[in-house]
């Protein structure tokens, strides 16, 4: 009997210590006057980035967090720190996040939503960001084993972190009407861009040291132009600011004769994405003689190496696929099936990544265009700094 009234003490203590530690988090929200919370299939670290960095130009005090590639906080002087992670990500870290935010005096934080569990995107909205603007940057086909397992139903996962009586920002086109929905059962205003896009000139572009989405431009601009700042500040805050490490970046290399242009894709992990970028690579390096396609799989994201192995050959065709990390079976396997020549097919599980840089430099003969496709995480971002540390040039694809 005694320990049942220990245990029932023990229990009403720890009830009492996590409604006094919601309680106090309710209070560090309420002293940050602007508070964005970023989501989407693909450009949420780069939107945060560019509207954290537009805001920083316009005078406010803002704390920025990105959990892509590297998950990364930036302060206020646009110095970044890595998130400390005692083992493996949990969404409830945005409590420190906001804890450090308040700590800096911050008037604004923009955030990424970490969540890809479509009930923790919800709360991540509802008990942990309390957004005051939300930004959907675009739904595509990724995460399906978890979000899907239809594109639709994607849409509706990541609408769980549209903010009640807030405002939704978002250059999603196809699944516009899925996330209106949601915006007006929350009673938040919906804001959809549609001629924006167009509206970042080539120009403007051609500022960034990277490869910049017009619509992730497009997008920032239009948060921060809500926020009074005028689009001349944030354009130049924008261009000033750090990439996330997965950005899109090509480097050029000339080693011992051979010429090779590589082009970082890895962080557009859905087929339509790494599509995209695969068109934009093969414009730009027309005159390279080979053309050679790196996968780099994880077997914990199985069905995006499925994904991927059913769409690459429908596109133009590459002389060499090589797949990189692990599970790379499931990758080939895919691609064979959706009719992809297996003589092309070239495997590199089992290798270092400077191994894997030897057995590229072998394929690409005199001249070559290698892209890396698939995952930027474990081998991904070694292959990207590998070639970096070795290149002559480094600019925007």
């Amino acid at each position: 009997m005694v320990g049942a009234w220990i245990l029932l003490a023990i229990t009403a203590l720890l009830v009492a210590l996590g409604v006094l530690e919601a309680l106090a988090h309710r209070r560090n929200l309420a002293r940050i006057p602007v508070r964005i919370h970023v989501n989407g299939t693909r450009g949420k670290s780069s939107v945060t980035r560019l509207i954290a960095a537009g805001l920083r130009e316009g005078g406010v005090r803002t704390v920025a967090k990105t959990t892509g590639t590297l998950a990364r906080v930036i302060m206020p002087d646009a110095t970044e720190y890595p998130v400390f992670r005692p083992s493996r990500p949990n969404v409830i870290e945005q409590v420190r996040i906001v804890r450090a935010a308040v700590a800096a005096e911050a008037q604004a934080l923009v955030i990424e939503c970490m969540a890809v569990q479509p009930s923790l995107q919800a709360l991540s909205e509802f008990e942990l960001v309390r957004a005051t603007h939300g930004v959907i940057t675009n739904v595509r086909a990724d995460h399906l084993d978890v979000m899907g397992p239809e594109e639709e139903d994607v849409a509706r996962a990541l609408a769980g972190m549209i903010p009640p009586s807030g405002r939704l920002y978002t250059a999603e086109r196809r699944h516009a009407a899925e996330l209106k929905a949601v915006a007006d059962d929350r009673q938040a205003k919906f804001i959809a861009l549609t001629e924006d896009a167009a509206a970042v000139s080539p120009e403007e572009l051609r500022g960034f040291s990277y490869v910049e989405h017009a619509d992730n431009v497009a997008l920032a601009l239009a948060v921060l132009s809500d926020l009074g700042v005028d689009r001349a500040t944030a354009l130049r805050g924008m261009q000033k600011a750090r990439p996330d490490p997965g950005a899109m970046i090509a480097v050029e290399i000339d080693f011992f004769g051979r010429k090779i242009s590589f082009v970082n894709g890895f962080a557009a992990n859905d087929p339509e994405s790494t599509e995209h970028i695969w068109g934009l690579a093969l414009e730009t390096f027309p005159d390279k003689a080979k053309r050679i396609a790196v996968f780099n799989c994880r077997e914990d994201r199985a069905d995006r190496s499925r994904q991927l192995g059913e769409a690459c050959p429908s596109w133009p065709a590459a002389d060499h696929y090589v797949a990189i990390g692990t599970g790379t079976t499931i990758f080939a396997r895919a691609a064979e099936r959706a009719g992809l020549d297996g003589s092309k097919l070239v495997f590199a599980e089992d290798r270092s990544v400077a191994e894997v840089f030897e057995l590229l430099i072998e394929l690409a003969g005199r001249s070559a265009l290698i892209m890396g496709m698939g995952n930027i995480g474990g081998q991904g971002l070694e292959l990207v700094a590998y070639f970096r540390n070795r290149s002559i040039l480094t600019e925007p694809a």
